[in-house]
């Protein structure tokens, strides 16, 4: 896999580079809530422009249906990426129609603009090989080199992801670089105890990656609402708490295989119950109860972690050598059920060893609790690429760059 320092090398003076990112942040109507995303693909694109080239950068933003929709324009990104370079973004308010014709014709030498939402053309997401192909013409036509930094994405065989580095000299970018290289010390470089933390809300999410990691972890520790399916599985009552009972089956072969491999997987012993799920918009006070996680009455939801399992958590986190946590464990965005979320996010700060937060909601877990960034490892753009990698599977956007 080149990377984008050779392309440097090569100079870049002049050239329209093409720089599929991933901008795809959550919005509040038009209001950017985590940027994380965008200040990730800044090293790149200033990099680049400073550099001389003329810098196009595309993305994705949540899931349109083939058409415009203002909903999901990405000019509040393309303002935001503007504010983090200290620099005028031009933004073309179509992907290959006359206004990125336009917006990229009159991009002078260091200069950078943003497209539309790649996902307002069909092509971009079509399972037909030839409707993609199209659509990867039109965007080569844009550019005379492409580099590839959107991690988020590069699990998605996507046109701007996989088919449009086939037809441009193609390169790593800085964010892809460094997040390959920190998948590399999670299944190539492990230095142990590795403790692996997965939450979130679906077993079936996690199933693939559990199967990988009862042969390479040490620990697992389980949380969030696809813990309930793993209590099931165990005999306990789970009261209306989240649970995919067409899951248990493999949950159930998955404990007996941590049990024979030696991996020790470690569920919570106390969970945060109520009766009903907490209002997210006005945060109002949901007055939750502390019960043993064998003891949930059937008439309550857990909704988090309980005290004995932070602290249980910590001291399963606080010799480790390597570690990755995807997925929260609790409704982190309700503050009476962020405490244990924020206890697995003090854990890791306090780990002796490497740290990875595997994206997604991890990511934005850690920001919204007010965390320095900087006291972890690597705080990963990427959670579904990252476990999909964790998996062993091939991943279309670093299969094509490596071509």
């Amino acid at each position: 896999m080149k990377t984008i320092d050779e392309l440097l090398s090569e100079g870049v003076a002049g050239k329209r580079v093409f720089v599929r990112a991933d901008l795809n942040v959550p919005l509040d109507g038009t209001t950017i809530t985590d940027d994380g995303r965008i200040r990730a693909v800044v090293p790149t694109v200033k990099a680049l422009a400073d550099a001389g080239a003329r810098v196009i950068v595309a993305s994705h933003l949540g899931r349109p249906k083939g058409a415009p929709d203002p909903a999901f324009s990405l000019a509040p990104a393309a303002a935001r990426l503007g504010e983090l370079l200290g620099a005028d973004v031009a933004f073309a308010e179509d992907t290959v129609g006359s206004s990125a014709e336009a917006v990229v014709t009159g991009l002078a030498d260091g200069g950078v603009a943003v497209i539309e939402n790649l996902r307002f053309n069909a092509g971009e997401t079509s399972k037909d090989d030839a409707e993609r192909a199209a659509f990867a013409d039109k965007l080569a036509g844009l550019a005379d080199v492409y580099v590839g930094d959107g991690f988020g994405a590069v699990h998605r065989k996507h046109a701007s992801v996989f088919d449009l580095p086939k037809r441009l000299p193609h390169y790593a970018g800085y964010l892809i670089a460094t997040e390959v290289g920190v998948l590399k010390k999670l299944t190539d470089e492990v230095k142990r105890p590795y403790v692996v933390a997965l939450g979130g809300a679906k077993v079936s999410d996690k199933l693939a990656v559990i199967d990988q990691l009862l042969g390479k972890a040490d620990r697992l520790l389980i949380g969030g609402g696809m813990a309930y399916t793993f209590l099931k599985a165990k005999g306990y009552e789970v009261g209306i708490s989240l649970l995919q009972e067409d899951q248990i089956p493999a949950v159930q072969e998955y404990i007996e295989r941590a049990e024979k491999n030696g991996v020790e997987l470690v569920l919570p012993v106390d969970v945060l119950v109520a009766p009903e799920f907490p209002d997210l918009k006005t945060k109002a006070p949901a007055n939750p109860t502390t019960v043993a996680a064998d003891a949930i009455p059937a008439d309550q939801e857990g909704l988090d972690i309980g005290p004995e399992t932070r602290k249980l958590y910590a001291s399963k986190l606080a010799d480790a050598g390597t570690v990755f946590w995807n997925g929260p464990m609790g409704v982190f965005e309700h503050p009476d059920y962020a405490e244990g979320t924020k206890a697995v996010a003090q854990a890791l700060v306090d780990a002796p060893g490497f740290t990875v937060v595997g994206g997604g909601d991890s990511a934005a877990a850690v920001r919204t609790l007010g965390f320095d960034e900087n006291a972890f490892g690597h705080i990963s753009t990427g959670g579904g690429a990252s476990l999909e990698y964790l998996e062993g599977k091939t991943l279309p956007g670093l299969a094509a760059l490596e071509d």
